[in-house]
């Protein structure tokens, strides 16, 4: 036992549990959690990256968490602090991805009393299971190694989620005794064997099976088992945007959600794995009548939230895509390849969205040039839009999304924390001059910590989609949604980061060239008009 400040207690339990960088926003409920982490940043055992706004903190621990698969640490102050750090929260709680939020609190003594301390807000713990799994607050120095080990047990188990833990700044000065405890052991969820069976015989007997996958695949590493279950089956694999790169854009059974349409109406087992699957439940070719459905999914409460299952499988996608490739075996029946068919279905749905311009081009040019192990992280904005269905990905965990938040203005942020996590990749992030805009001043960020990340920003001066909806729906009566904007490009530099303006799609490839090349953080200004929607491609079927 060591004798210990409850931030300095903070601090080693962080350290022992693995972690190696925090996204963090220091203030006065914190100052003794930062000195408890003084010496481990001067040692070199951790890294603080410290932005303008705690928006950016919990952004970046999701980009970091989701494309490398640990735990990704917001620290903030309490109050407002929090409340700005929960947009973030909220889509790593969407994403199922494993972001631990650590805040501040008022005095311990105070918390409940209303007096109107600094940053005080009611019920704050209380707020806090809006956007995570699971949260605590310690009120004693000895209190918080046990906290921090039991957080990080609940992050990482069953459903990955996002937890909070908060500690008052009394609690972080006083002193204590205390132990430090290492990383809990994790325990993958084991799939039923009776249902793994029925499933397996069910799979194997189809004629023309279909597997859906969503980001539940990638949080298991699942990729491998995934590939190596469709290539038995011959079955598709339709994605998410949050399960793209489960499997290669280039292998024949890699399909889109552009593809349900077409495919689940002519299957006679649909197997659902690690996705809400909510899109094709709520379509006019839902699965139903003859055709089987099996559902599988580590948390048992999404087991027939949006699909009645016939099987439902509670595991861990690899522990139970594992044993399905055991069983599979012996009931699988001989099929003759899909490759022609299933190829020549790619290749229509490649040429509608070559019609989806200049959308394509732009998602094109930027493919073009980007390594195959290149991360490409998402927006809301009319490029992004395209690149859900139509980027192609080639490796698991290399393009992220805000899944059904659709949280405006999170991509920047996201992507400055995925390319801290993976120093030796490319990250790519897509924006719409009126995201970018929601973190514009985590260029300071990018310049100051050296994120070598190329952020592209398409400037069309409005919220384009919102923009095109009223002309569309309302005769034209555009209220509040054009912008003024200063130069992008010269905005960047006055950060201290490259900006280049590129003019139409063979400009962004030329752009994206100079900037692979000279591996500094850059920012792509592409100016452009409005664009077609591709919401009748995306939403085929769709019941209102």
């Amino acid at each position: 036992m060591a004798k210990l400040t409850g931030g300095q207690a903070l601090a080693q339990s962080l350290k022992k549990h693995g972690v190696d960088t925090i996204f963090g926003l220091p203030g006065i409920q914190l100052d003794w959690l930062f000195d408890g982490l003084y010496d481990l940043q001067a040692n070199g055992d951790l890294k603080i990256v410290h932005t303008r706004h705690e928006q950016a903190t919990t952004y970046m621990a999701d980009g970091y968490a989701r494309t490398t698969g640990k735990p990704g640490i917001a620290v903030m102050v309490p109050g407002p602090g929090l409340l700005n750090g929960m947009a973030g929260l909220s889509t790593a709680y969407a994403c199922s991805s494993p972001v631990m939020s650590i805040s501040g609190q008022i005095r311990s003594d105070l918390i409940g009393v209303g007096r109107g301390e600094l940053h005080e807000i009611p019920h704050q713990l209380e707020m806090m299971a809006a956007v995570t799994k699971w949260a605590e607050r310690a009120m004693k120095p000895e209190d918080v190694p046990g906290m921090v080990h039991e957080a990080f047990k609940q992050m990482m188990s069953g459903h990955v989620r996002p937890v909070h833990i908060e500690v008052p700044p009394d609690v972080l000065q006083a002193q204590a005794d205390m132990d430090i405890f290492g990383m809990p052991e994790i325990e993958r969820v084991k799939p039923d064997s009776d249902m793994i069976e029925k499933a397996a015989e069910a799979l194997g007997k189809a004629e023309r099976p279909i597997i859906y996958v969503g980001g539940g695949v990638l949080r298991a590493e699942a990729w491998d088992e995934l590939k190596e279950l469709a290539e038995m089956l011959e079955a598709p694999v339709v994605m998410s945007v949050n399960g793209k790169g489960s499997i290669s854009a280039r292998h024949h059974l890699a399909m889109s959600m552009l593809a349900g349409p077409d495919l689940t109406p002519k299957s006679d087992a649909v197997l659902v794995v690690g996705t809400r699957f909510l899109q094709p439940s709520n379509a006019e070719w839902a699965p139903g009548g003859g055709q089987t459905v099996i559902q599988m999914d580590i948390d048992n409460e999404e087991i027939g939230r949006n699909t009645t299952p016939d099987i439902g499988i509670v595991a861990d996608a690899k522990l139970g895509l594992s044993e399905l490739i055991e069983r599979v075996g012996k009931h699988n029946k001989s099929r003759e390849s899909r490759k022609e068919e299933l190829e020549t279905l790619k290749s229509h749905y490649e040429d509608l969205l070559f019609e989806v311009q200049p959308q394509a081009s732009y998602a094109q040019a930027i493919r073009d040039v980007l390594p195959d192990d290149g991360i490409v992280v998402n927006e809301s904005t009319q490029v992004g839009y395209y690149s859900s269905v139509g980027f192609p990905v080639y490796e698991p965990r290399t393009f992220i999304g805000s899944g059904y938040q659709g949280t405006l203005g999170f991509g920047f942020a996201t992507a400055l924390g995925a390319q801290v996590g993976n120093p030796n990749q490319k990250v790519v992030s897509i924006n719409g001059d009126g995201g970018f805009y929601y973190n514009v001043q985590e260029l300071s960020t990018m310049a100051k910590f050296n994120i070598n990340m190329i952020c592209v920003v398409f400037n069309d001066g409005a919220y384009g989609n919102v923009k095109r909806i009223q002309q569309q729906s309302f005769n034209g009566r555009t209220i509040a949604s054009d912008l003024y904007n200063p130069e992008v490009a010269k905005t960047a530099e006055a950060f201290g980061v490259q900006g280049i303006k590129a003019e139409g799609p063979d400009g962004l490839r030329s752009a994206m060239e100079e900037a692979m090349k000279s591996d500094a953080p850059t920012l792509i200004e592409v100016p452009v008009g409005e664009m077609p929607s591709m919401w009748h491609l995306v939403r085929r079927g769709q019941k209102q």
